[in-house]
């Protein structure tokens, strides 16, 4: 199947399934054969940008049956990710999907076991793992270029109304054009609300907050920095600071993550921040790594590298010694850490180091890259269920230590909740 051509079938035709489509159909050998969505309008926008004769469904169950499709590139709300993803994997089709691979925590090992049981290709959608940025911060990372790893900040900030999820309302929303029983699913049932169905993200019934759209992707990129699984410990704070319009999602969280040892790295601490209404003028997004010799400040466009020598002798605080304790004391100290001149032209200044992608190189194109070639070699890309899931899984846990108030114990090997609950 090496140069075969990919059938694709899209289900959800909002503005992430669509620009996932934009970046698979730049690709070689790819053709979209199929639509699924609940808004009709949707549906006419994908004929009008892909071809009258597109099929175009709002049973995303047709899209699974049709023998024209291939791969599925699942971009519905998060509260459909899990189910779709099982039955489009038992369904004999390879899968793409969305970030983050579930809704809730005891829906991640349904979905590993579906990948593990069909043999099919599974890849979650969360392209920082496809940055040539992060791969090369894991490279200097590994080098020992800022020595010993000790803790991570990652941020990502956001100051407009369609940065916070107010999306624009179509003026023929109305029950007529929207499916809105088929979008609630296994949610409450409530009348039909256009604001819900096109502002899902606001939600705890359909979306998973600041944490599973913006958190996961910070923890995506940090765990093939780190090499890491996971942590074992997750606490959060926050709430609804400044977006008051009914949504039940907070629009300022902040986490703190202890990761433990393991063969690559020692145990640290990440700090991660999501504000909806930071008050800055552009979105702000990067990571800095933290280590006993220097800092590593890493972002898509690039990364700034700062190594700090280690100091050469402990120095030492002897004001509150006696004149002889003090002699004495520097009398030993020196024999220990000799005195050693030090010339002007020693004097440097902080050794900076950038590093910037190739121009050109695109994350999301590479992530559509590297699901083709999957699917074509059958062998999986990095970010299969079990990564997804190490991702997802501590985002989601923030979410219930916001709820309910207390720290989260996590197994990252086991992907379980320490006290055996899974929510």
């Amino acid at each position: 199947m090496a140069n075969e051509k990919i059938r694709l079938g899209l289900i959800g035709a909002g503005g992430m399934g669509s620009g996932d489509v934009q970046y698979a159909l730049g690709l070689p050998n790819t053709e979209l054969t199929a639509v699924a969505d609940l808004y009709t309008g949707r549906l006419d926008r994908a004929k009008e940008r892909w071809g009258s004769g597109l099929f175009t469904t709002s049973d995303y169950r047709e899209v699974l049956a049709s023998k024209n499709v291939d791969a599925v590139i699942i971009a519905t709300p998060d509260h459909w990710h899990s189910r779709i993803t099982i039955e489009a994997l038992e369904a004999g089709k390879d899968v793409y999907c969305e970030k983050p691979m579930v809704h809730r925590i005891g829906e991640g090992l349904k979905v590993v076991e579906a990948q593990k049981r069909t043999g099919r290709i599974l890849q979650i959608g969360s392209q920082y793992v496809s940055s040539l940025v992060f791969e090369k911060a894991r490279q200097l990372l590994n080098e020992g270029a800022i020595g010993e790893l000790n803790m991570v900040e990652a941020w990502l900030d956001r100051n407009t109304a369609l940065g916070a999820w107010q999306y624009s309302l179509p003026t023929d929303a109305n029950p007529t054009t929207v499916d809105w029983d088929q979008f609630l699913g296994n949610a409450p049932k409530l009348p039909f609300d256009p604001v819900r169905f096109f502002r899902w993200r606001n939600y705890d019934d359909y979306g998973t907050g600041v944490a599973g759209d913006l958190f996961v992707h910070l923890l995506s990129g940090l765990h093939l920095v780190t090499s890491s699984i996971g942590p074992k410990k997750v606490y959060a704070t926050g709430g609804v600071r400044f977006w008051k319009d009914g949504r039940d999602a907070p629009d300022v969280v902040l986490a703190l993550l202890d990761y433990p040892k393991t063969a690559a790295h020692s145990e640290f601490t990440m700090a991660l921040r999501v504000n909806l209404a930071s008050g800055t003028a552009q979105e702000q997004f990067g990571f800095r790594f933290v280590g006993s010799g220097g800092q590593m400040v890493t972002t898509m466009a690039g990364i700034t590298l700062n190594r700090t020598p280690r100091e050469a002798e402990p120095g030492y605080s002897i004001g509150t010694f006696s004149a002889k304790g003090q002699k004495d004391f520097l009398a030993k100290y020196r024999t220990q850490y000799p005195q050693v001149r030090v010339e002007a032209d020693s004097m440097r200044p902080l050794a900076e180091q950038k590093y910037t992608p190739p121009a050109g190189h695109n994350a999301h194109v590479d992530h559509h890259k590297h699901f083709h070639q999957a699917v074509r070699s059958r062998k999986p890309f990095v970010e299969d269920g079990v990564y997804g899931f190490r991702a997802a899984g501590p985002a989601l846990l923030c979410n219930m230590s916001l709820a309910e108030g207390r720290a989260i114990h996590w197994d990252p090997e086991k992907m379980m909740i320490v006290d055996g609950t899974q929510k």
